[in-house]
């Protein structure tokens, strides 16, 4: 099998190929046909590439081939963003009356998703410590039909053991579905560990230049194609040309994660004892109380870290003010290194209580970029420097 390198430049060769070395943009909303049978071929493919762009573009085809190699996957397919890959594959995998296990850490939209919306929809919902497998086992109930999981999980950077979810939830014919936004499939694969389903906010490190919204789904197409079918009705269709710019990205991606993953390693290292800071969330520190299950699935830890500040909301606050090349923003993934205080945003989604059991209010999310690592290091330590309180309490690692 080729290297990763090679995938992302080359995976997707074979669609639309053409005398263009980069790839052309299909900005068409529709596509012709000969005659009446290869239309109607056309019209009924799932995830096609040249009948509507609503089903399917070579744009969205060329994304879908790489990421589906990437991941060790039978195929992809790609979304508008990354709450539309969960939603439409959870709205095509669970009816009224079924039962969904999830996680207490994880995306504050994820976990909007299973508290407020599917109990509208009949669908029942239970959240469990994702760091306790046995958990999982626990909330099981006859009409269980998908568990959703997230590791490392956003934003506390705590790990769910895939081994185990997957044995539990293949003994009771459940399906399994996973972010890997954080991982990207450079540091993680869990369709390796028998996951049944892969998806990604690709607005992150898959695209990874902060200029688009984008999702993407692998897996099976015995799974994906009923996916498909509600992608059809919900119409959540990425653009031609926001496919060719996620192609583009992915492109660089194993150029680019090595960086990240150094850059967020120095700075979890770096803050981890510092005065100021109470704890550090990141999966790469060997205090991390699941570094051993993190070093055995993960082949590198990202570069997001949680930052616990032991002044509480305040300081976290005034830490994000205080940093000059992190700006204070709700993405990651980019170049650019970002910060963003969870506790001020997933207030729009969560409820005061659901946010008081997921976030603590001190906490600071740094996503790393790939700017030069003395500089990252030296800027946050100047902020957390800038914060401190002589009267907090020191670190409690």
């Amino acid at each position: 099998m080729p290297g990763k390198s090679t995938v992302t430049v080359h995976a997707d060769r074979d669609i639309h190929p053409s005398r263009s070395v980069a790839p052309p943009i299909y900005q068409t909303a529709a596509f012709s046909a000969e005659d009446g049978e290869a239309f109607a071929l056309a019209a009924t493919e799932a995830r096609g590439k040249d009948f509507y762009t609503r089903f399917g573009n070579p744009n969205h085809a060329q994304v879908a081939a790489v990421v589906a190699e990437l991941e060790g996957t039978e195929a992809a397919m790609v979304t508008a963003s990354g709450m539309a890959a969960l939603t439409t594959a959870v709205l095509a995998l669970v009816s009224a009356g079924d039962h969904v296990i999830g996680q207490r850490s994880t995306y504050g939209g994820t976990a909007s998703v299973l508290l407020n919306l599917l109990p509208r929809l009949g669908v029942s919902a239970t959240l469990v410590d994702q760091t306790d497998p046995e958990a999982f086992e626990k909330a099981l109930t006859p009409r269980t039909r998908l568990i959703l999981v997230e590791t490392p999980s956003n934003p506390l950077l705590q790990i769910t053991d895939l081994r185990a979810v997957v044995e539990l939830a293949h003994a009771h014919g459940m399906v399994t579905m996973a972010d890997n936004t954080f991982a990207t499939p450079l540091n993680q694969r869990p369709a390796e560990f028998g996951v049944d389903l892969v998806w990604h906010s690709a607005t992150k490190y898959l695209n990874g230049h902060s200029d688009v919204s984008a999702g993407v789904i692998a897996g099976p197409a015995a799974l994906l194609d009923p996916i498909w079918d509600v992608s059809l009705l919900t119409g959540a269709t990425l653009g031609p040309i926001d496919a060719w710019l996620l192609l583009r990205g992915i492109r660089t991606l194993p150029l680019r994660v090595p960086r990240h993953n150094a850059n967020g390693q120095a700075l979890a290292e770096a803050l981890h004892s510092h005065p100021a800071v109470s704890r550090v969330h990141y999966p790469g520190l060997a205090s991390h109380p699941q570094h051993k299950l993190a070093v055995d699935q993960m082949s590198g830890f990202g570069g997001v870290l949680g930052v616990e500040f032991a002044g509480g909301f305040g300081t976290a606050d005034a830490f994000l003010g205080e940093l000059s090349y992190p700006r204070r923003s709700a993405g990651l993934g980019g170049v650019e290194s970002l910060a963003v205080h969870p506790a001020s945003m997933w207030r729009g989604m969560l409820s005061e209580d659901q946010l008081a059991e997921s976030v603590p209010p001190g906490l600071v999310r740094l996503a790393a970029g790939t700017e030069d690592t003395a500089d990252l290091v030296a800027d946050v330590l100047a902020a957390a420097d800038a914060v401190l309180d002589p009267s907090a309490p020191g670190p409690t690692h």
